[in-house]
């Protein structure tokens, strides 16, 4: 699989620019690849590169992909997790390429959460 690079990042940041407003909040769904050192150690980049392409071949324009530091659960690396608006986060571990498809497929875009790679429903602090 092809490595990552910045322009195409900042290519797909482009095409989707306009279509999301972060600060109003205009998304159906969040997803946080876990992108500490031991998550890119793991795999995350491929993760990473796997939804990039997901969103861009499906020309999807209602899902915010981002990326965040470790999350403190290094043996579970590569890790991601999804919002949907209205639910909880979900956490899913141990991914590769296949499953990321798996996981982009059945819950970000048909809204059932793949509970065999999933970690935890919620939040990991209280309100």
């Amino acid at each position: 699989m092809a490595k990552l690079r910045i322009e195409d990042l900042k290519r797909i940041k482009e095409g989707v620019k306009g279509t999301v407003n972060l600060r109003e909040g205009n998304f159906r769904v969040k997803i946080t690849v876990h992108m500490g050192t031991c998550g890119i150690a793991a795999g995350a980049r491929p993760v990473m590169s796997t939804l990039l392409k997901e969103i861009e071949s499906r020309h999807v324009t209602d899902v915010i992909l981002t990326s965040s530091g470790c999350a403190g659960l290094c043996s579970h690396e590569p890790m991601l997790t999804i919002e949907v608006q209205g639910q909880a986060p979900i956490k899913y571990i141990r991914l590769d390429p296949e499953k990321t498809s798996k996981i982009f497929e059945e819950h970000v875009m048909q809204g059932n959460p793949v509970a065999e790679y999933a970690l935890s429903l919620g939040s990991e602090t209280t309100h």
